[in-house]
């Protein structure tokens, strides 16, 4: 696949300042004194920027060469979408979303594996005569990267169209006339985009390395502050990673999350076409009604065309 991943997003908040200290709680690494911040394996890849209502004012998807940016404007441009195009990029804003959308050569990361945990299990004790990894873990849990978005969309069928007849990103798995799930890299989904009456961002997802980094991230932000809290500890149906929503300041749900399912041969993935509201979740604590329809979803809608 010739993109390859997402570079980074701009946030746009009505607080910088608070945004700015909980990212930065949230293990994300403060690049100088500006209001950017990177993660361990992608560089920089998150930026705040002030905003009348919160939203997702741009995201960047990474491709190899310059063909790569002639393929994805000359599918914008069929959609009859309007197109800004440099000699390192292509950029186009999906109506739908609200978000402009930046298609640029990006260098591939490159991360060291992770050290995974060795578990004893019935029949197979393979970790003997010591205690587990986890349980020395102290130090501050850092995002290896920036996973997926997830948007709303005013216009889901047409959004789905921009970014996958437009850039090319290609589909993962459905839920019928509500969301699609869809990838630009061998990650299950980069960007999510569901049915909404408003645009709105729902959330932001970082990788961490296990299960016990999920963990240790989303308690160390309870301890700093227990209304942080959205939905977790659990494990997705769609995507099969483990998860731990928590909520910034200005009302976007971030995620920590581990062992997604990887597509690296469209030949053996089938997507799926999912129904039942436990594709939510395979196991874990239901999801709030806060997560389904965010608390300031109606405020968003009253102040939709403020910003």
């Amino acid at each position: 696949m010739p993109m390859h991943r997402l570079t980074g997003i701009t946030l746009g908040v009505p607080d910088v300042a608070s945004a700015a200290a909980y990212y930065t709680d949230f293990g994300l690494i403060p690049v100088g004194r500006t209001q950017r911040f990177a993660t361990t394996d992608g560089g920089e890849q998150l930026a705040i920027r002030h905003a009348a209502r919160r939203r997702l004012l741009d995201l960047g998807i990474g491709v190899d060469d310059p063909d790569d940016l002639d393929r994805a404007a000359a599918g914008l441009r069929r959609l009859g979408v309007a197109v800004e195009r440099s000699g390192t990029s292509v950029a186009a804003t999906d109506p739908g979303t609200e978000v402009r959308v930046r298609v640029e050569l990006a260098p591939r990361i490159a991360p060291e594996p992770a050290t995974g945990p060795v578990y004893n299990q019935p029949g197979d004790a393979a970790r003997l005569n010591e205690r587990a990894d986890a349980i020395h873990r102290n130090e501050r849990v850092r995002p290896r990267k920036l996973g997926h978005v997830v948007l709303g969309s005013t216009d889901q069928e047409a959004s789905q169209r921009f970014f996958t007849d437009g850039l090319g990103l290609k589909i993962s798995d459905t839920v019928p006339g509500a969301a699609a799930f869809l990838r630009c890299s061998t990650d299950h989904h980069n960007v999510l985009v569901q049915r909404s009456p408003v645009s709105f961002l729902h959330h932001t997802s970082w990788q961490v390395d296990d299960v016990d980094e999920v963990g240790r991230g989303a308690t160390a932000m309870l301890e700093a502050d227990p209304s942080r809290h959205v939905w977790g500890l659990g494990r997705h149906a769609i995507g099969s990673n483990f998860f731990w929503y928590l909520k910034d300041p200005a009302g976007n749900f971030s995620e920590y999350y581990a062992d997604l399912d990887c597509i690296v041969d469209d030949a053996l993935w089938t997507p799926g076409v999912w129904e039942d509201a436990r594709s939510l979740y395979q196991w874990g604590p239901p999801p709030p009604p806060s997560f389904l329809a965010p608390d300031d979803l109606a405020a968003l809608m009253t102040g939709a065309h403020s910003a």
